[in-house]
């Protein structure tokens, strides 16, 4: 039997919401009330998946029988991922939100120090309570909450339920804050989330422009919410110069954020998108994907080319490429040179000749690119990427 209390850094197997047993790595402890069996409970990450879902557990859902100590960092990652099966390792590719590519070895040590234990469990937003999955640097009067209530339209939290119902009595918004530049209304926008999500039907959505130094608070509590999702966020409270698309779905009781993206006011790089997110409960509806064609939307009506601001994380180089693919191929069928793909969709040539060298459809020949495929070739990617319709907007 180990001795308890365990130490940080311990390494034990630990059950999980499956009800099967994983690998987990002891990352922080704390004391319990003094009537509480068992002392302590304990902050485990889950080595097979990402550090979203990393959490606190009782003793009792540990096997001490399994406790390793000292064990080699380099030996057990390649032991853990020799030991994970083909659907484990998708599966954690399907988790993995934002990289840390930038980072390097020491600043990555600093960040998962600093934010190794999540302060806030849940949120409640509307009418959806949220498990988060990241640690966010809220305010240090809110260091004893494990729960906060936001409001869905103003974003301001609270720490109890009373509060927001309170603040809810009072506050006037019923949408975010700034200028609404689209509208689902007789437009093909419309169809489009219609076919991906038949359920919206009956829903309008609306897309609000926030300045960030106009609406600085909103901008702020924006940042502190969408940081408890993604894992590598630096944008706190230096909003000023970015400015927010936020994402609603509407109904007859106001304008309910299911997602943004940020952009810099003056990119000197091309960068049409800083950071993205779509909210937990509003996720595999094809808004990452609206998000995304939007901000290339923007960029053409700016007569601009965009690209999303690097390094892309695993996850987002995939949503990217596959964006770029089902664009361009469309396309193809009828025209072959990449200046007027740039000049017609907003995407950098760099991506596009990324896209079609991965897609294997290029070929550098007398000193230029050359697309090389016939129409079968392209009707077989097109199929694999799936159809996009091309989004029709109406920016103010």
């Amino acid at each position: 039997m180990s001795v308890l209390p365990l130490e940080v850094g311990t390494r034990v197997n630990c059950r999980w919401r499956d009800g099967k047993y994983h690998p987990v790595k002891v990352i922080e402890r704390r004391k319990l009330p003094a009537d509480e069996a068992n002392d302590y409970e304990y902050y485990v990450h889950y080595t097979e998946f990402n550090r979203r879902l990393d959490e606190w557990v009782k003793l009792e859902q540990l096997d001490l029988n399994s406790v390793e100590t000292d064990v080699d960092e380099k030996v057990e990652d390649k032991v853990t991922s020799l030991k994970m099966t083909r659907h484990q390792k998708r599966k954690i590719d399907e988790t993995h939100v934002e990289g840390h590519e930038e980072l390097d070895a020491a600043s990555l040590r600093e960040h998962e120090e600093f934010t190794k234990v999540k302060n806030i469990a849940t949120i409640e937003l509307g009418r959806y309570e949220i498990e988060t999955w990241y640690f966010s640097p809220f305010p240090p009067e809110y260091n004893d909450c494990t729960k906060l209530f936001f409001c869905e339209f103003c974003l301001n939290f609270m720490k109890r339920k009373e509060q927001l119902q309170r603040h809810m009595r009072k506050c006037d918004l019923k949408h975010p804050p700034g200028d609404e530049i689209y509208r689902n209304g007789t437009l093909s926008m419309f169809e489009l989330l219609k076919a991906l999500c038949a359920s919206l039907k009956a829903l309008r959505l609306f897309k609000t422009e926030v300045d960030g130094k106009k609406n600085k608070v909103y901008g702020q509590n924006l940042c502190y919410l969408a940081k408890l999702f993604l894992d590598h966020k630096t944008l706190y409270y230096d909003v000023d110069l970015f400015l927010f698309y936020v994402l609603c779905e509407c109904d007859d009781r106001g304008c309910h954020m299911v997602g943004y993206f940020s952009k810099e006011k003056h990119s000197e790089e091309s960068y049409n998108l800083a950071c993205i997110l779509t909210l937990p409960p509003y996720q595999r509806k094809g808004y990452g994907k609206f998000l995304i064609a939007f901000s290339y939307e923007l960029s053409k009506k700016e007569g601009k080319v965009g690209t999303p601001e690097r390094p892309l994380s695993d996850l987002g180089l995939l949503s990217y490429r596959g964006y770029w693919t089902r664009v361009l191929l469309d396309i193809l069928k009828n025209i072959r040179a990449t200046s007027l793909l740039s000049d017609m969709t907003a995407i950098k040539a760099e991506d596009i000749l990324s896209t079609l060298q991965s897609l294997e459809l290029i070929q550098y020949r007398k000193g230029q690119h050359v697309i090389c495929a016939d129409p079968k070739v392209l009707d077989r990617h097109l199929k694999a990427a799936g159809v996009v319709v091309l989004m029709l907007m109406s920016v103010n």
